[in-house]
C-alpha cells in the first residue's frame, strides 16, 4: 500500500495555503540542491534561505508560520519539511546532514515529471523495442532478460502513448475556454506544443518516420513465436539465471512478453488515431483563429461594391491589369492548404498455430536428462556417500567400486566434498588426503579416506 510506505504527515505542506511555494521548494532542493550525496545543515538552511528571498510573493509563502527574522523563517520552513517526512537529518562525524527520505524521494520524483511535463520520442521508444529485441534473439542463451526489457520498453510506450491522447484533450478544453486570444496562443504553444507534444511528431509523416522499424519489430516477434527451439532457448536461460522455477514457466513467460510486443504494436494504430485527431482539430482552430484575428470590418463589402461600380461606370478605365514579375511566382496551388495524408495501414500477418513436435520435444527432455545425470548436486552426492560408508568408521577411496558413468561422475568430486557447494557437505563428512594414489579403471588420482565427522 502506498500510504503504508510514505510518512503520515507527508501531503501536509502540499495540502496548506502556501502549497505553491512549498511545492517550489521541494523540487528546487529536488534538482539543485540535494543530490546523491547528503548535505550539510547550514548549506541546507542557506539555500532556504535564499529561495525565500527570490519568491515573489513572499506573504503568501510562510503559510501558518509568519517569522519576521530571516533565520526563525529558513528554520520554520526546514522544521516544516522535517516534521513532514520529507527530510531526514542524521550526523556524520558530528556533523549534522540533511538528504530526502527514500521513499519521498521516489515520490518527488513523479512529482517532478508531472511538473516539467513529458515530451517523448517515438523514435527512440521503437528503436529500443528493436534493439532489446534482436539482442535477445541473437544470442538467447546469454541475453534472455533483454526480451523482458523489450516487452517493458513497448508497455511503457504504450502507456505514454495512451496518457498522451487525454493530455492533449485537457489541453484542448482549456484553450477553447480562454477568452482571450493572445492567452490562447501562448497556453496552445507552450502546454501542448512544447510541453505535451511528442519530440519528434513532424517526423512520423516523413521518408523517416521512427515507424519504418515497426514492421521489423512485428517479424521478428511473430517469427520468435514459431520458433519452438528458440523459445526453448529463451527459457533454459530464464531457468539457468534463476528468473523462471521451471521451463514450462520459463516458456510462458518467453511466449508472454512475444505476445506483448506484438499486441502493443499491432494494436498502436487506433491510440495514434486519436491522438492525429486531436492535433488536426487543434491546429484547424488555430488556423482559422490566425486567418480571423484582424478586426473585422461589416462596411469592407459595400465599399469594395461602390469601388468597383464606380471603376464600371467611368468612361475611361483604367488599365488594371498586373503587372506580371518573373522574380516573385504568381499565388497558386502549391500555396493552397492540403490536409495531412493519411499513414497506409500495415498489413498484418496471421499466426499460424505453433505445433510442438514430437522430435524436438524428445530431444529436450533428452539433454534434460544428459544434463541432470552429469550434474553433481549435494543430494546426489550424500546418496552416493552414505551408501557406501559403513555403519562406523571410515572408508578409503580405493575400496569405492565404481559401477557405472553414473557413479564416476559423483566418484572425481569426493576429493572435494568439504569445500564444494560452499561447505555444505563440509559439515558432515571429512577427507583426509594419502601419500599413496589409486588407480580404478576410471580414474588415477591421490588416494583419500572419507568418514563422517562424528566417526573421524
Amino acid at each position: 500500500m502506498l500510504f503504508a510506505q510514505l510518512p503520515d504527515d507527508l501531503f501536509r505542506p502540499l495540502a496548506s495555503p502556501s502549497r505553491a511555494f512549498n511545492a517550489a521548494l521541494l523540487l528546487h532542493l529536488h534538482r539543485r540542491v540535494i543530490g546523491s550525496e547528503p548535505i550539510r545543515k547550514t548549506e541546507l538552511l542557506a539555500e532556504i534561505g535564499d529561495f525565500f528571498a527570490g519568491w515573489p510573493n513572499p506573504a503568501g509563502a510562510d503559510g501558518e508560520d509568519c517569522f519576521a527574522d530571516p533565520v526563525e523563517r529558513r528554520s520554520g520552513l526546514y522544521r516544516r519539511f522535517l516534521d513532514a517526512g520529507w527530510l531526514v537529518e542524521r550526523r556524520e562525524r558530528y556533523v549534522p546532514v540533511v538528504e530526502f527520505d527514500p521513499e519521498a524521494r521516489l515520490l518527488l520524483e513523479e512529482l517532478s515529471r508531472l511538473e516539467r511535463g513529458e515530451t517523448r520520442s517515438y523514435g527512440g521508444a521503437v528503436l529500443d523495442v528493436l534493439g532489446s529485441l534482436e539482442s535477445a534473439l541473437a544470442n538467447p542463451s546469454d541475453r534472455s532478460e533483454a526480451l523482458a526489457n523489450a516487452a517493458r520498453a513497448a508497455s511503457a510506450f504504450l502507456a505514454h502513448v495512451r496518457g498522451l491522447a487525454g493530455a492533449m484533450r485537457k489541453v484542448e478544453e482549456r484553450i477553447l475556454r480562454e477568452p482571450e486570444r493572445k492567452a490562447a496562443f501562448r497556453m496552445y504553444f507552450e502546454d501542448f506544443v512544447e510541453r505535451h507534444l511528442i519530440g519528434d511528431y513532424r517526423t512520423l509523416h516523413t521518408r523517416f518516420n521512427p515507424f519504418r522499424f515497426r514492421s521489423a519489430i512485428v517479424r521478428e516477434a511473430g517469427g520468435a513465436l514459431r520458433d519452438t527451439l528458440l523459445i526453448r532457448a529463451l527459457a533454459d536461460g530464464l531457468v539457468r539465471e534463476g528468473r523462471a522455477p521451471d521451463i514450462a514457466a520459463a516458456e510462458a513467460m518467453v511466449r508472454a512478453d512475444l505476445a506483448q510486443i506484438l499486441a502493443v504494436f499491432d494494436g498502436l494504430d487506433r491510440h495514434l488515431d486519436a491522438v492525429d485527431a486531436v492535433v488536426a482539430r487543434l491546429e484547424r482552430r488555430i488556423a482559422a483563429s490566425l486567418r480571423y484575428m484582424d478586426r473585422p470590418d461589416s462596411l469592407g463589402i459595400e465599399r469594395t461594391a461602390a469601388a468597383l461600380r464606380a471603376v464600371g461606370a467611368a468612361d475611361d478605365a483604367p488599365d488594371i491589369r498586373p503587372a506580371v514579375s518573373l522574380l516573385r511566382p504568381p499565388i497558386g496551388e502549391a500555396h493552397l492548404y492540403a490536409p495531412r495524408s493519411r499513414r497506409a495501414p500495415i498489413l498484418v500477418e496471421v499466426l499460424p498455430e505453433a505445433a510442438l513436435d514430437p522430435r524436438i520435444e524428445a530431444f529436450a527432455s533428452a539433454k534434460a536428462e544428459f544434463r541432470r545425470r552429469t550434474t553433481v548436486t549435494p543430494e546426489a552426492m550424500a546418496a552416493f556417500v552414505e551408501a557406501r560408508l559403513p555403519g562406523r568408521g571410515p572408508l578409503q577411496g580405493s575400496a569405492i567400486a565404481i559401477a557405472g558413468i553414473d557413479d564416476f561422475v559423483v566418484f572425481q568430486r569426493l576429493r572435494e566434498i568439504d569445500v564444494l557447494f560452499e561447505g555444505e557437505l563440509g559439515r558432515r563428512y571429512a577427507v583426509t588426503h594419502l601419500a599413496g594414489r589409486l588407480s580404478n579403471g576410471w580414474l588415477d588420482c591421490p588416494d583419500f579416506v572419507l568418514a563422517r565427522r562424528g566417526d573421524a
